[in-house]
Order: structure tokens, then sequence, then C-alpha cells
């Protein structure tokens, strides 16, 4: 029998005793386990996601939720627990915390939670932990993520081909890594059509505010763009561009019924097969912490379809660099300045997928995210 307890994080929280929400620093950092975590039946099993947002997001936690229904698919005598909305606060701690006493085997993070995260991770030794766009690694900690820059330039050749005023506009979360490389190769992906081409960044501090996402949009276009791309949860945007008459792309799902005008294409991740594979090795007792994935073009992380409104050419000259991609060519070839002018990445060196990935400065024509 297949077990699936869909939670609100306080509703979860409810069933757990108090818990001490004092946070420690990892002393740890790099080593994989000298041997695997032992082997689980499969109806022993509990698997644990822990989500940033609600699943009916149709975004991010959409997509991990799909994966965790991926698991219960592959694995239907194993329990999943899926706890949606948690906070990054101590309440992620005490969430997470909860899995390992629920009887959590394997807890997947889908974000970043750093600190609340690691002090739990270091208590639970015999858990295996995987975090989403995370950074450190142990003996039962790995990372995972997907090379989302790689069909984003894509889609910035698109946006530097419909684009009539070179004025681009990004919706950013935070000013992290993720919203930095997702800017930088949009911008590049479109600048290696329009070497003009420039795109404001404007940070609403949430991957989930429908209003200041919407806010945002507004700010852009009034400001003279005509293209909008960014790293939002939700499709709020794209009704925006949908309203004003531009154009958008979005992240993680279809997002086209919003604005069928408006749409270009979204940057799509599949978890599934990752997801069924780890849940896997941990089953069999091959699983073994340390791990770092970063999911390909092809494998993991893609373009959507194009849009309607995307004219055949386009199309053609993005998905003829989407091949070369996929052939082994980097767009992050130097020389590449950033923000003041400055050579960052000189001729004929290449950004690694691991540069990439933790990409902390902005390149010549982004303005908002600083340097």
């Amino acid at each position: 029998m297949n077990y699936k307890h869909n939670f609100s994080r306080r509703r979860f929280l409810a069933l757990s005793a108090a818990a001490s929400s004092s946070l420690i620093m990892p002393r740890w950092i790099g080593q994989a386990r000298a041997a695997p975590l032992v082997a689980i039946k499969e109806e022993d099993a509990v698997i644990a996601f822990g989500l940033t947002g609600p699943v009916s997001d149709e975004g991010w936690n959409t997509k991990q939720n799909e994966g965790a229904k991926a698991i219960q698919a592959a694995f239907p005598k194993a329990k999943t627990l899926v706890v949606e909305s948690i906070p990054f606060s101590a309440d992620a701690s005490r969430t997470f915390r909860q899995f390992v006493q629920e009887g959590a085997q394997m807890v997947f993070s889908t974000s970043n939670y750093g600190d609340f995260f690691a002090s739990v991770v270091e208590r639970s030794p015999e858990v295996a932990f995987l975090e989403a766009d995370g950074r450190r690694v142990a003996d039962n900690l790995g990372w995972y993520y997907a090379a989302h820059w790689h069909p984003t330039y894509v889609i910035g050749v698109a946006a530097g081909l419909l684009s009539k005023s070179g004025k681009l506009g990004f919706i950013a979360s935070f000013p992290v890594p993720m919203a930095i490389s997702s800017s930088n190769a949009f911008l590049m992906g479109a600048r290696s059509v329009n070497p003009a081409a420039t795109l404001q960044v404007i940070s609403i501090n949430s991957w989930f505010d429908p209003q200041g996402a919407n806010q945002a949009a507004s700010a852009l276009i009034d400001n003279g763009c005509d293209f909008l791309f960014g790293v939002m949860n939700e499709a709020s945007y794209l009704q925006v561009a949908e309203q004003r008459g531009v154009r958008a792309a979005m992240w993680s799902s279809d997002m086209r019924r919003y604005g069928k005008n408006a749409y270009v294409s979204s940057i799509i991740p599949d978890w599934t097969a990752f997801y069924v594979d780890q849940v896997r090795k941990r089953l069999e007792g091959t699983w073994s912490g340390g791990g770092q994935t970063l999911l390909p073009l092809g494998g993991g992380i893609d373009r959507d379809s194009w849009g309607e409104s995307v004219p055949a050419d386009v199309a053609a000259k993005a998905d003829a660099v989407r091949e070369k991609i996929i052939g082994g060519w980097s767009p992050f070839t130097g020389e590449i300045k950033d923000t003041t002018g400055a050579v960052r990445v000189k001729a004929g060196e290449t950004l690694d997928e691991f540069a990439l990935y933790n990409w902390d400065w902005s390149v010549e024509g982004v303005s908002g995210l600083g340097t």
C-alpha cells in the first residue's frame, strides 16, 4: 500500500513535540562516505520532500512534486512525505528534523536552506540528504541542480531576435548565483544576435510573490523593456506581458495559457529520472554522500516548445544554437567583461559548469544585480 501525506508546514509541525530552534555552523565540507548507507526494504522506506512553496504554483514546486509522484509510482510500497511552503527560518530546521523523527531515510530539500538544513544533516548521519542548489557535501549529503544557463542562453537568442527596443527585463528573486547565472546567460544569448541589447533586473526578494512580480514587470515595461524573463514560480509577469503587448519567457512549466501571444518559451526542469535513481540507490544500499550533480541540457533541463507567436526563422536560429551546445560547444567563452568593464574571462578561456553554477558577478550590460 502506498502512503502519501501532503501537509502544510503548520500541520506537519503540529504533529511533533517542541524542538530547539538553535542552529550550529557546519564543520564539514567535501569528502564522500567511505561506505554507502545500508540498504532498506521498499516497504520500510520513508522518503521526504521539503518544498519552498505550494505544489499548486505551476512552477518550481509543481515540478518537484512531480518528482515525488514519480518516486511513488516507481516504489509503490514506500511512504512519501511532502511538506509545502517551508520558510527560510528556524521553522525549516524543525520541519527537516521532524522528517527524521517520522522515520525518513532519505530527505530532499528542494532549495538551499543553508544552516537551517545543515544543522539537521549533521545530527542525522544515517539519513541520506540531498539539497537542490546546495553547496556543501558530507558523508550523508549531496547536492543537485540543473545546468539551466544553457537553455536560458538559447531563449536569450530568441529574445535578441524578437526584441525591437533591445531593452530586456528580468524579474529576480534574490541576488543569488541562480539568478545571476540566469540573467547573465539570457543577456549573453541576446547579445550574440544583438550586441547592443541590455538587461534591467528587479529583485523582489521572494520566489513566490505574484503581486511583487506584477509590479516589477510593470516597472520594467514602463522603462522600455519589451521582453521579460525571470525566475519566478508563477505566471503573473506573463499576464502583465500579455496585457501590455510585450513578450515573455518563463521558468519551470508551460504557462502559455496565461498569455498565448506573449509566451515565447520556458525553462523546463525534469527531476523525475534523477529522483527515482537516487531513491533506488538508497534502497539498494549503493547510495553514498558527496555527490554533486548538474542535469545537462537535454537530460533534465531544456526549453519548452516555442510559443505560437514565435516566427519559424527565430525558432530555427535559436534551436541551431541549442544543438551546438548539446554537441559540446560552450557559449561562455571569453572575452567576458563585468558591469565595470573589467575582463573576468580572458579570450579563449571558458567558464566550466561549476563556475557557471557559482556565478556571482554580472556581465556587461546587466543592471540591477551589482558587479
